[in-house]
């Protein structure tokens, strides 16, 4: 038996609601340079897990550089870390972030700048191109530092 519908379930649109209610700190935090970035992520990251499995967070930023929320996008193993360049993004919209840093850490401790980093942050950057929102920097720290593919020139 073959049911027609009636055209107004058909022409039926649903609603999609997002909330974000920006973090309240007792002042703003700003990105001032890599250096601040590093500080900043090491008083949200577990240290204890530094050396352990690899982690990739974002900071999102407004404008002005004024941080509005820290994400951590994945963890992963010892070696590797899976993350969705559209997650990250979905958050930047959803916060309304005009910048974002990216950051993950090294289990091994050693401080190279792989191909991998370098494909993903290219991958991020033509992506946030798409929808005006920039991407500043890519940390990779260590339990000991970090390196920066910004103050490395790798933009």
């Amino acid at each position: 038996m073959k049911t027609t519908l009636p055209s107004t379930w058909l022409n039926h649109t649903h609603e999609i609601e997002l909330h974000y209610v920006r973090p309240l700190f007792e002042e703003m935090q700003y990105i001032r340079s890599s250096k601040s970035v590093n500080e900043m992520i090491r008083q949200y990251a577990n240290p204890k897990q530094l050396d352990v499995k690899e982690h990739f967070w974002t900071i999102f930023l407004n404008n002005a550089n004024g941080v509005v929320g820290i994400a951590e996008i994945g963890t992963g193993s010892c070696t590797s870390v899976i993350i969705h360049t559209k997650h990250i993004f979905q958050l930047a919209l959803l916060t309304n972030a005009s910048a974002i840093i990216v950051v993950h850490n090294h289990p091994s401790g050693k401080l190279s700048i792989s191909r991998a980093d370098k494909g993903i942050t290219k991958k991020l950057c033509n992506a946030g191109d798409l929808i005006d929102v920039r991407v500043l920097d890519h940390l990779i720290i260590t339990s000991e530092s970090y390196i920066s593919l910004a103050d490395e020139n790798l933009m």
